[in-house]
C-alpha cells in the first residue's frame, strides 16, 4: 500500500502563506492608505525617533501600521534620513510616499510679517508665536558677541538690524537661521552705492541704522520720512541735543505710554534731551523708507518739528516759529480732549 508524503502540501501551505503575507505587506506599504481621521498636515519634531515619527503617523490617520512602517525606513536606509519638521502630505498616500516626503520633501512654509519700527524684542514674540521658536533664547542670541561677530558686525546688540519683511520660514528652523536671515537681508540693502553715501555724510552703517530707526518712530507717514531726516541731519551738524522722545521712550523699562517731563531729565544713554549726538543703538528695526531718508534727507533748514495730531508734522525753522507751532497744535489737542475729540 502507497502513502502520500505529507511535506508537497506542507511547502504549499508555506508558499501560500508567504504569498498572502507579501501582499499583505506590500498593501501595508504601497497601497495609498486614507481615514476619515486623516491629517492633511504631519509635524515631525527635531529628534524624534523613526518609532516615534511611525507613531506620529499612525496617530494622524496617515499610516495603517507602525512595524511596518519602521521596517520599511529599515531596509531604505542608505536613501536618507527622515528629516523633522511640517510637511504637506498628499490625501491619499502610501506609506512608501509619506517616507519619501519626509526625506525629500519640501516642509510647510509660514509667512511671517514683520512691519516697520517693530523692537526685537517684539519680533522676538511673533516668531516665538508663529514658529514655534524659543523667545528667550532668539533675544538671547541678539546679544551673544559670538553670534553677532559671526555675523561680521561690531555691535552690542542686533537691535535695528532685522529686516521688516514678509517672511516664508518652515517650523524647523532655529533661532540663529531666523535671525541670520533676517540680519542678512538688511546687510544685503546696504549696497555699495549706499554704502558710498554713508561714507560721504561721515556716517557708518550703524550711525544710519540709529538714525532710520528714529525717523521711523518719528515719523507719521513714509512721506515725510526725509523731513523728520532733514531736522536731525541739521541739528547734528549744529551739534544741537537731537531731542527725540522715542529715544527717550526706548531707555525706559517697562514703559506705561505715558512720558513723563521727570523722565526727560534722568540721565541715561538714550536721554537725547541730555546727551549730545546718537544713542548707542539703533531704538528698533527701521524700514527702507526709513533707512533712505536717513541717507538722502530733504534739503531744508528746518530744525525742528511737531505733531498736529493727524500723524502729519509742522516744521520750524527758528525756534520762535516752533514755539507757534507747539501753542497751537497742543492747544488743539488740549481742546479736543476736552470735547471728546478722537482727532
Amino acid at each position: 500500500m502507497r502513502f502520500s508524503s505529507p511535506a508537497g502540501g506542507v511547502t504549499m501551505v508555506s508558499l501560500g502563506m508567504a504569498v498572502l503575507l507579501i501582499v499583505h505587506l506590500y498593501g501595508l506599504l504601497f497601497i495609498p492608505y486614507l481615514t476619515e481621521i486623516a491629517s492633511e498636515t504631519v509635524e515631525i519634531p527635531s529628534g524624534s525617533s523613526v518609532k516615534q515619527t511611525a507613531l506620529i503617523l499612525r496617530e494622524k490617520g496617515r499610516i495603517p501600521s507602525v512595524p511596518a512602517f519602521i521596517l520599511l525606513t529599515g531596509l531604505t536606509r542608505s536613501q536618507g534620513p527622515v528629516h523633522a519638521g511640517e510637511y504637506k502630505i498628499p490625501e491619499p498616500s502610501s506609506a512608501w510616499q509619506i517616507l519619501n516626503i519626509l526625506r525629500h520633501g519640501s516642509q510647510v512654509l509660514h509667512l511671517v510679517t514683520i512691519p516697520e519700527g517693530m523692537r526685537s524684542a517684539d519680533v522676538a514674540g511673533i516668531m516665538a508665536e508663529k514658529l514655534s521658536l524659543s523667545k528667550a533664547r532668539f533675544l538671547a542670541l541678539l546679544t551673544d558677541p559670538v553670534m553677532i561677530r559671526s555675523l561680521g558686525l561690531d555691535t552690542p546688540s542686533l537691535e535695528g538690524y532685522l529686516m521688516p519683511e514678509t517672511y516664508a520660514f518652515h517650523k524647523n528652523m532655529t533661532e540663529e537661521k531666523v535671525i541670520r536671515k533676517m540680519v542678512d537681508g538688511m546687510l544685503a540693502f546696504f549696497d555699495q552705492e549706499k554704502m558710498k553715501r554713508a561714507e560721504s555724510l561721515g556716517m557708518s552703517l550703524h550711525q544710519v541704522l540709529i538714525l532710520a530707526s528714529i525717523i521711523e518712530k518719528e515719523a507719521g507717514s513714509e512721506e515725510e520720512c526725509p523731513l523728520i531726516s532733514s531736522v536731525f541731519h541739521n541739528r547734528l551738524k549744529k551739534h544741537m541735543l537731537l531731542q527725540s522722545d522715542p529715544t527717550v521712550i526706548y531707555g525706559i523699562k517697562n514703559f506705561d505710554g505715558n512720558l513723563q517731563e521727570s523722565e526727560l531729565k534722568t540721565d541715561g544713554p538714550y536721554n537725547t534731551y541730555l546727551r549730545q549726538g546718537l544713542p548707542p543703538t539703533p531704538i528698533a528695526n527701521p524700514g527702507k523708507s526709513s533707512i533712505l531718508a536717513a541717507l538722502y534727507p530733504a534739503e531744508t533748514s528746518y530744525l525742528y518739528f511737531v505733531s498736529r495730531n493727524d500723524r502729519t508734522h509742522a516744521f520750524s525753522r527758528t525756534l520762535h516759529e516752533h514755539n507757534m507751532a507747539v501753542n497751537r497744535y497742543q492747544r488743539k489737542r488740549a481742546a479736543d480732549s476736552e470735547t471728546g475729540s478722537l482727532q
